[in-house]
């Protein structure tokens, strides 16, 4: 399946645009329609509308398992109905307000917990790990998350490590849960028999699945339920955001709640720095106003597209880049204005999450992510963000953590650093070494041979020493020998039908390598 990273800045650009007449502007910079317009364009809604439910019925009435799929279709309903009622960007880029005082907290003003009641904190917490994606972006099958880090060390084993070192140091019961989507479950699920053993309590649950829907006309582009061969790429895991109802659904939520947990901590599996944090948990126990707290940590320029915190209608609220009118998505990207940004670990009441969902005021932002069949055909699929669903709780507090605490692998790049001698790991969590004079991590940018881990691997003889590395960049045919020690600023890059070998026991301090083996001083 081909993938295109494109995501809509409008999620109902092709329901407004569609033979619709020019509109003109209000008195608030917006853009206003004729009672006709609205009428037209309310009349094409429910025309969409009606389409789509007919085939969904369709695809219902020859499904095996008519139940499941007819409250995952409910689902699918709801967010294409707010979708199409969406008409234009989520956010007013004049109505942003500056960020109050106590919006965001810095970490190094958390208190610090009472070393006696740390079981007790511990065993209010569940950890939740999302798990939903494939490794074929570093060119692996199945589960990302059973990729080998570090010394055969996969993402799941490092955090049932970390789990499992809690519980055995303090006696708590902080269980792991995994999300799933239908590209994961039954292989993670096989994977888990090897953690028998573990004093962890492992639980899993399957996020829903939606069809993709055809971009010209939008309708399913599936024929059939049936996710088998050709037949899986017309659907998709809705996005992190679907996290609440496929939790809630799971009953997960209303058995943790039964047993006394009260707050969940939520992160990508493949981010290696999110750890259970006890200065956190403790702010969240103590203030009981707290329903949710996002982790924000420094902006950079590698970082200019994640999402950030603003004041908005008198709601702290996730900004993402989809949201963001094109004509500000320069300022957007502006490290000086929006200086943090959401590192996707989050901290929720479990009683809240349930509130929000009987009470069906869990709202956020409709993503309208753009994607290619394999044949060609332009399909969009209907996403929302676990982040977004910040202002619909009380309290909703950033805290601004220390770049560790956001350490993602999502390209070969990321998996070289957390290979190299900057970590040391313990106790399932990497940490950086004490020899280490910066505490920032270097910039490293791999060329194309390094994309897939197998070809990775295979130009690596070994890990360079990289505690004094600022920058690296490596483009073409590379490969490193063993014992190589990169210092400052190195920049390797083999032009086209070249190859350099950097040879065992090199040094390179703040040189540029070139395609004929000549290395200069940089």
């Amino acid at each position: 399946m081909t993938e295109v990273d494109e995501v809509d800045r409008s999620s109902s650009e092709d329901m407004s645009s569609v033979n619709s007449p020019e509109r003109r502007p209000d008195n608030k910079g917006g853009l206003r329609r004729s009672s006709s317009q609205l009428e037209f364009h309310t009349q094409g809604r429910r025309d969409a509308q009606r389409a789509l439910w007919k085939e969904l019925d369709k695809l219902k009435e020859i499904a095996p398992m008519k139940e499941i799929v007819s409250k995952e279709f409910e689902g699918f309903k709801e967010l294409f109905s707010r979708f199409l009622a969406e008409t234009g960007p989520s956010v007013r880029w004049e109505d942003i307000q500056p960020l109050s005082e106590d919006a965001v907290m810095p970490y190094d003003k958390l208190e610090k917990h009472n070393p006696e009641s740390v079981r007790e904190l511990l065993d209010k917490l569940v950890v939740v790990k999302l798990n939903g994606g494939l490794g074929t972006s570093m060119g692996c099958k199945g589960p990302k998350s059973v990729i080998s880090v570090r010394n055969d060390v996969t993402f799941l084993d490092l955090a049932v490590q970390q789990i499992e070192h809690l519980n055995k140091t303090y006696g708590s019961s902080v269980p792991l849960v995994l999300m799933n989507s239908f590209n994961t479950h039954e292989d993670t699920k096989a994977v888990l028999n090897c953690y028998s053993s573990c004093k962890v309590d492992i639980h899993t649950f399957m996020q829903r699945r939606y069809p993709r829907i055809n971009k010209e006309t939008l309708l399913p582009t599936a024929k059939t339920c049936s996710m088998d061969g050709t037949n899986l790429e017309h659907w998709y895991p809705p996005g992190h955001g679907d996290i609440y109802q496929s939790f809630y659904d799971s009953e997960l939520l209303e058995s943790f709640i039964r047993q006394g947990k009260e707050y969940m901590f939520i992160s990508n599996i493949d981010n290696l720095g999110a750890t259970v944090d006890l200065k956190i948990l403790n702010l969240l126990v103590k203030q009981k106003n707290r329903d949710f707290v996002m982790e924000v940590t420094d902006k950079t320029r590698a970082d200019i597209k994640g999402g950030t915190l603003i004041q908005y209608e008198d709601k702290l609220r996730l900004l993402e880049i989809a949201q963001v009118p094109k004509e500000h998505v320069d300022e957007f990207k502006s490290v000086s204005k929006f200086k943090i940004f959401n590192t996707n670990n989050l901290w929720v009441k479990l009683s809240s999450i349930k509130r929000l969902i009987d009470e069906k005021m869990m709202d956020m932002e409709v993503i309208v992510n753009n994607k290619s069949l394999e044949n060609g055909t332009n399909v969009i699929q209907l996403e929302t963000a676990v982040g977004a669903a910040m202002k619909c709780f009380d309290g909703a507090l950033g805290i601004n953590v220390p770049r560790s605490r956001f350490l993602p692998v999502k390209r070969s790049s990321d998996l070289l650093l957390a290979m190299s001698n900057l970590y040391s790991l313990k106790a399932g969590s990497l940490i950086m070494s004490p020899l280490r004079e910066f505490r920032t991590t270097p910039i490293v940018k791999l060329g194309t041979h390094f994309d897939k881990v197998r070809d990775f691997l295979r130009r690596f003889n070994g890990i360079p020493d990289m505690l004094e590395l600022d920058h690296l960049t490596v483009s073409g045919d590379v490969t490193f020998g063993k014992g190589i020690s990169l210092k400052g600023t190195v920049i390797i890059i083999a032009n086209h039908g070249d190859r350099i070998d950097i040879p065992p026991g090199a040094i390179l301090e703040n040189k540029i390598v070139s395609g004929n083996l000549r290395i200069l001083d940089h």
